[in-house]
């Protein structure tokens, strides 16, 4: 009998981005579930209970929550199809610490620059790019986080591409500018099936991130994940 995989998701979620793509890097068939997180599912509430935040990886009706966890548990479960960390002890932790870099960083101030206005949103702006730039200079010349392959860090972080569009509309700057080579890295990413394939349209994403601006000033915003 096959390995029974559900993924219990909400579209834009940059983090369960993250998990489709590790799933279609190893090839993996599963079955998704769309979450509604104004009114969660009591699978996604049994499932996920200190949380109650997608995604949600359930295998063979076990839950792993957390993006990175997950993506470390599908690296290992399937460890011989197209491995996503490295072997070599050293290189694993400092893959680790720069995917936590990004979830630490990145994140909010991302969320930053498309919620606020004013002082508050250029300040965010300014170190959302010192952040692309640190993480510019660790990809260095090297086509990939990952080096000649995809690996943990580029699946980390290729997903926010998705939403370089909203922050730029918003905060009415350029990440191609500030961070060319970044750019060009997101663009040679996409030019795989894994990743073109699990990546939501940055224009549909520009347009859920309006909507939220909008309620923002009238209800608190919709929390859409944490990692």
């Amino acid at each position: 009998m096959g390995d029974e995989i559900i993924l219990l998701d909400f579209w834009p979620s940059m983090f369960g981005m993250r998990v489709r793509l590790a799933l279609a890097e190893k090839g993996l068939k599963y079955e998704y579930k769309e979450e509604d997180l104004r009114n969660k599912s009591p699978l996604l509430l049994e499932m996920n209970p200190v949380h109650k935040q997608i995604p949600v990886l359930i295998h063979n009706g076990k839950p792993i929550c957390e993006s990175l966890i997950i993506v470390q548990y599908i690296d290992e479960v399937w460890h011989d199809k197209s491995p996503l960390l490295p072997s070599d002890p050293y290189q694993r932790a400092q893959a680790r610490f720069w995917a936590d870099y990004v979830d630490k960083k990145l994140y909010g101030l991302g969320r930053k620059v498309w919620s606020t206005k004013g002082e508050e949103q250029e300040t965010a702006k300014k170190e959302f790019i010192e952040c692309l730039k640190l993480l510019e200079g660790e990809l260095g010349e090297k086509p990939y986080f990952g080096g000649e392959k995809i690996g943990f860090v580029d699946v980390a972080l290729v997903t926010f591409s998705c939403w370089f569009y909203a922050y730029e509309s918003c905060g009415n700057f350029s990440i191609e500018a500030e961070c060319p080579k970044l750019i060009a890295w997101t663009k040679r990413c996409k030019e795989k099936e894994s990743v073109s394939s699990s990546l939501e349209d940055p224009h549909k994403v520009h347009g859920f991130v309006m909507g939220m601006r909008k309620r923002f000033d009238h209800t608190r915003p919709m929390a859409l994940s944490h990692k």
